[in-house]
């Protein structure tokens, strides 16, 4: 994902994952989807995730903004979200996204802006909120994940991410 190296963490989470050799960068990046989609990450903490994606390579046969593309930039910036709230003794995973689309974009590059709804002990609701370079509103989402402990085996698996 290139430039992914700037992400700006706050320090307690950089510290809770170095103690257990765990790459944040990495871990809470948009994973293989997200970097064949040019997604990035700039901002990453429990109250505000901010990433971008590019329209171009991202576009359904009208020339538009895919919604899924959409749905992918709202579940990857609301899941690190999540995953940030939970901590390491926990993984989020999503069991509920909605998205409404309010306008096409046929270039530049869509910001999206995750922000805490609700975080519990079990599950966190993000809303996403894409804008287009013009400061418009894109696609609105909301995105819910389960809050899981970390299994045996888990560790294996979020080391392997990063």
């Amino acid at each position: 994902m290139g430039e992914q190296q700037h992400v700006k963490f706050p320090q307690e989470v950089i510290d809770e994952y170095a103690a257990l050799g765990v790459d944040l960068l990495a871990l809470f990046s948009a994973g293989h989807l997200g970097s064949r989609m040019g997604v990035q990450i700039s901002e990453a903490s429990a109250d505000r995730v901010v990433g971008t994606m590019p329209v171009e390579g991202n576009t359904q046969p009208y020339g538009l903004l895919h919604g899924g593309a959409s749905a992918v930039l709202a579940e990857t910036l609301g899941s690190i979200g999540s995953m940030l709230h939970g901590g390491s003794s926990k993984i989020a995973v999503g069991v509920d996204l909605n998205c409404t689309h309010h306008r096409g974009v046929r270039s530049g590059l869509v910001t999206g802006v995750a922000t805490p709804v609700h975080r519990g002990r079990s599950t966190a609701t993000y809303e996403i909120v894409i804008t287009d370079e013009n400061d418009k509103r894109v696609c609105t989402a909301r995105l819910t994940c389960l809050l899981r402990d970390v299994q045996p085996g888990d560790e294996a698996l979020i080391r392997s991410a990063s």
